[in-house]
Protein backbone atom coordinates (compact mmCIF):
# COMPACT_ATOMS: atom_id res chain seq x y z
CA UNK A 1 0.00 0.00 0.00
CA UNK A 2 1.13 3.44 -0.46
CA UNK A 3 -0.55 6.89 0.00
CA UNK A 4 -1.23 8.66 -2.87
CA UNK A 5 0.15 11.98 -1.61
CA UNK A 6 0.75 13.49 2.04
CA UNK A 7 -1.75 14.61 4.06
CA UNK A 8 -3.91 16.98 2.58
CA UNK A 9 -3.98 19.33 5.91
CA UNK A 10 0.06 19.21 5.77
CA UNK A 11 0.00 20.65 2.21
CA UNK A 12 -2.02 23.69 2.11
CA UNK A 13 -0.36 25.86 4.39
CA UNK A 14 -2.57 27.05 7.82
CA UNK A 15 -4.46 23.76 7.60
CA UNK A 16 -2.95 21.61 9.91
CA UNK A 17 -3.08 24.24 12.32
CA UNK A 18 -6.31 24.97 11.86
CA UNK A 19 -7.44 21.66 12.83
CA UNK A 20 -5.45 21.22 15.63
CA UNK A 21 -6.86 24.45 17.00
CA UNK A 22 -10.43 22.77 17.05
CA UNK A 23 -9.47 19.99 18.14
CA UNK A 24 -7.94 21.91 21.07
CA UNK A 25 -11.43 23.94 21.96
CA UNK A 26 -13.12 20.13 21.76
CA UNK A 27 -10.40 18.80 24.41
CA UNK A 28 -11.35 22.15 26.45
CA UNK A 29 -14.69 21.05 26.43
CA UNK A 30 -15.02 19.20 29.83
CA UNK A 31 -16.47 16.16 28.21
CA UNK A 32 -14.65 12.84 29.12
CA UNK A 33 -11.41 12.23 26.88
CA UNK A 34 -12.81 8.38 26.89
CA UNK A 35 -16.62 9.63 25.19
CA UNK A 36 -14.60 11.87 22.85
CA UNK A 37 -12.30 9.00 22.06
CA UNK A 38 -14.88 6.32 21.34
CA UNK A 39 -16.86 9.00 19.46
CA UNK A 40 -13.88 9.22 17.31
CA UNK A 41 -13.50 5.35 17.00
CA UNK A 42 -16.60 4.85 15.84
CA UNK A 43 -17.50 7.57 13.72
CA UNK A 44 -13.64 6.12 11.44
CA UNK A 45 -15.46 2.63 11.67
CA UNK A 46 -18.26 4.02 9.86
CA UNK A 47 -15.93 5.61 6.99
CA UNK A 48 -13.64 3.27 6.88
CA UNK A 49 -10.69 4.90 7.53
CA UNK A 50 -8.49 2.83 8.64
CA UNK A 51 -5.66 5.43 10.14
CA UNK A 52 -8.21 6.99 12.59
CA UNK A 53 -9.51 3.61 13.81
CA UNK A 54 -5.73 2.23 14.37
CA UNK A 55 -5.07 5.70 16.22
CA UNK A 56 -8.47 6.51 18.14
CA UNK A 57 -8.18 2.34 19.06
CA UNK A 58 -4.72 3.06 20.66
CA UNK A 59 -5.66 5.90 22.74
CA UNK A 60 -8.67 4.13 23.99
CA UNK A 61 -5.97 1.42 25.09
CA UNK A 62 -3.53 3.98 26.70
CA UNK A 63 -5.89 5.67 28.57
CA UNK A 64 -7.02 2.36 30.18
CA UNK A 65 -10.12 1.00 28.05
CA UNK A 66 -10.59 -2.37 28.33
CA UNK A 67 -10.75 -5.06 24.94
CA UNK A 68 -14.11 -5.51 25.87
CA UNK A 69 -14.75 -2.09 25.05
CA UNK A 70 -12.93 -1.53 22.14
CA UNK A 71 -14.01 -4.53 20.22
CA UNK A 72 -17.35 -3.79 21.27
CA UNK A 73 -17.49 -0.21 19.90
CA UNK A 74 -19.02 -1.38 16.49
CA UNK A 75 -22.06 -2.99 18.47
CA UNK A 76 -22.57 -0.67 20.92
CA UNK A 77 -25.98 -1.31 21.13
CA UNK A 78 -25.60 -5.30 21.79
CA UNK A 79 -23.32 -4.93 25.03
CA UNK A 80 -23.45 -3.95 28.17
CA UNK A 81 -20.02 -1.82 28.01
CA UNK A 82 -21.19 1.49 27.74
CA UNK A 83 -22.86 4.18 29.93
CA UNK A 84 -25.94 5.84 29.22
CA UNK A 85 -24.22 8.98 28.08
CA UNK A 86 -21.65 7.22 26.22
CA UNK A 87 -24.46 5.40 24.32
CA UNK A 88 -25.89 9.23 22.82
CA UNK A 89 -22.58 10.19 22.23
CA UNK A 90 -22.28 7.26 19.94
CA UNK A 91 -25.99 7.17 18.60
CA UNK A 92 -25.49 11.01 17.70
CA UNK A 93 -21.87 9.93 16.33
CA UNK A 94 -24.08 7.43 13.79
CA UNK A 95 -26.63 9.91 12.85
CA UNK A 96 -24.01 12.87 12.36
CA UNK A 97 -21.36 10.75 10.20
CA UNK A 98 -24.28 8.95 7.81
CA UNK A 99 -26.10 12.51 6.70
CA UNK A 100 -25.42 11.09 3.38
CA UNK A 101 -27.44 7.77 3.83
CA UNK A 102 -30.91 10.21 3.24
CA UNK A 103 -31.28 10.86 6.96
CA UNK A 104 -31.13 13.80 9.91
CA UNK A 105 -30.52 13.57 13.35
CA UNK A 106 -33.50 12.21 14.69
CA UNK A 107 -35.50 13.74 17.82
CA UNK A 108 -34.53 11.01 20.07
CA UNK A 109 -31.00 10.69 19.52
CA UNK A 110 -30.74 14.44 20.21
CA UNK A 111 -32.96 14.23 22.93
CA UNK A 112 -30.47 11.64 24.58
CA UNK A 113 -27.66 13.44 24.00
CA UNK A 114 -28.95 16.72 25.14
CA UNK A 115 -29.70 14.49 28.19
CA UNK A 116 -26.65 13.56 29.16
CA UNK A 117 -24.54 16.66 28.06
CA UNK A 118 -24.52 20.37 28.53
CA UNK A 119 -25.04 22.69 25.91
CA UNK A 120 -21.26 23.25 25.78
CA UNK A 121 -20.01 19.75 26.11
CA UNK A 122 -22.91 19.16 23.24
CA UNK A 123 -21.09 21.52 21.17
CA UNK A 124 -17.92 19.73 21.65
CA UNK A 125 -19.53 16.09 20.43
CA UNK A 126 -20.97 17.69 17.30
CA UNK A 127 -17.52 19.34 16.42
CA UNK A 128 -15.32 16.45 17.54
CA UNK A 129 -17.96 14.24 14.82
CA UNK A 130 -17.99 16.94 12.23
CA UNK A 131 -13.67 17.24 12.71
CA UNK A 132 -12.97 13.39 12.66
CA UNK A 133 -15.53 13.16 9.69
CA UNK A 134 -13.13 15.84 7.64
CA UNK A 135 -9.89 13.81 9.32
CA UNK A 136 -11.64 10.97 7.80
CA UNK A 137 -12.33 12.10 4.23
CA UNK A 138 -8.84 13.61 3.95
CA UNK A 139 -7.23 10.32 4.94
CA UNK A 140 -8.94 7.95 3.19
CA UNK A 141 -8.81 9.86 -0.14
CA UNK A 142 -5.80 10.12 -0.60
CA UNK A 143 -5.15 6.58 0.92
CA UNK A 144 -3.44 7.83 3.99
CA UNK A 145 -1.87 4.04 5.66
CA UNK A 146 -2.84 3.37 9.18
CA UNK A 147 0.11 3.43 11.56
CA UNK A 148 2.22 5.45 9.30
CA UNK A 149 3.96 9.49 9.63
CA UNK A 150 2.04 11.56 7.36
Amino acid sequence: MEARMKNPAMVLPGAMQALLSLGKAIDQAGLPKVTVDLVLLRASQINGCSVCVDMHARDLRKEGQSDERLFAVAAWRETPYFTDAERAALALAEEVTRLADGGQVSDEVWDAAADHFSETELAAVIMAIANVNLWNRLNATVRQIAGSAW
